[in-house]
């Protein structure tokens, strides 16, 4: 099998044998892995100025370095990640050259979340009194924002090279979820649902992610019915052992891999996280190895190549 219908095979709960499948939300240490920068790190005002011969070897060269990460890390794939500036066919013509360098080996999967997720703080108290005064209204936006993301999804489709949608607004604190699991249900869930039926519909598979403690609306998550959750983030007091046993015949699992640990915890303490994952999300299918975040810029390359040696010899059914 290739790492794609590996991934595929886990998001659909089906039984294979061979390795664990690995997919990373993003993998931000292209500068220490291969010398060249992250797409997030290129200047928006660079892109303002080229000219379209440069964009095309921009777009050319963005998708040689996604082959290149995958395969050097035995992904199954990661978030196609899109430089400030690009437009959806910028995006498009990119990802022709991804799949020309790379067949159906990997898969491609793009951002396409607009559900409400957790307000950065200078805008945390307006939103919150707009739920509180004008619910109606923040309701409306909420369709309209799932209605504009739907018609964009028959666009993508009709391209013929993404496989997956990842919604990455994120719900929750460490300790708790920002809304209440009431408020939760009234402002998020219904567009959640609609979305992910939408997505569904139009043949995507579809992962929701989000960090934090998400046990008090694990069951909200679930009714929306991805098809994955991600990051079933230990950080945040979450147990994939539990999350399993609730949920792991409704919805594959992807990450749990402590990103702590792999920044600052000694290398036993990396091997216990690695381990605790893969003997809890493995049994029965329905897991994805990876971490409980991304590998993120300042994570050292080595503690990852650990947690990947590790995983190379022991996630196997």
């Amino acid at each position: 099998m290739t790492p794609r219908e590996r991934f595929i095979a886990a998001l659909e709960r089906r039984p294979f044998t061979g390795r664990v499948p690995h997919f990373e939300l993003e993998f931000f240490l292209t500068m220490e892995a291969f010398g060249r920068v992250h797409p997030s790190q290129r200047a928006y005002n660079q892109w303002q100025q080229m000219s379209e011969h440069e964009r095309e070897l921009h777009r050319r060269d963005l998708a040689d370095l996604y082959v290149q990460t995958v395969r050097r890390f035995d992904l199954s794939g990661t978030i196609y990640n899109v430089p400030r500036g690009w437009k959806d066919e910028d995006i498009r013509l990119s990802l022709e050259h991804v799949r020309r360098l790379d067949g159906l080996e990997h898969v491609l999967a793009l951002h396409g979340d607009t559900t409400y997720g957790l307000p950065d703080g200078s805008h945390m108290m307006d939103f919150i009194v707009e739920l509180a005064e004008q619910p109606q209204e923040m309701k409306d936006k909420a369709q309209q924002a799932v209605d504009a993301a739907l018609v964009r999804g028959r666009r993508i489709k009709e391209w013929g090279t993404v496989d997956c949608f990842f919604l990455c607004s994120d719900y929750c604190f460490n300790d708790n979820p920002f809304l209440s699991p009431d408020m939760f249900d009234e402002f998020v869930t219904p567009y959640l649902t609609q979305l992910v039926a939408g997505y569904r519909e139009l043949g995507f598979y579809v992962v929701k992610h989000t960090d934090g403690n998400i046990m008090p609306i694990l069951d909200s998550l679930v009714s929306a019915n991805p098809h994955a959750l991600h990051s079933i983030d230990p950080q945040g007091g979450v147990d994939i052992a539990e999350v399993k046993r609730l949920v792991g015949d409704k919805v594959c699992l992807i990450g749990n891999v402590n990103c702590a640990m792999l920044q600052s915890g000694t290398e036993e303490e990396v091997a216990a996280s690695v381990r605790y994952a893969l003997r809890h999300g493995m049994p029965g299918g329905g897991y994805v190895f990876g971490t409980s975040n991304c590998v993120y810029t300042g994570m050292d390359l080595k503690r990852y190549e650990l947690m990947l040696d590790l995983w190379r010899h022991e996630g196997n059914y």
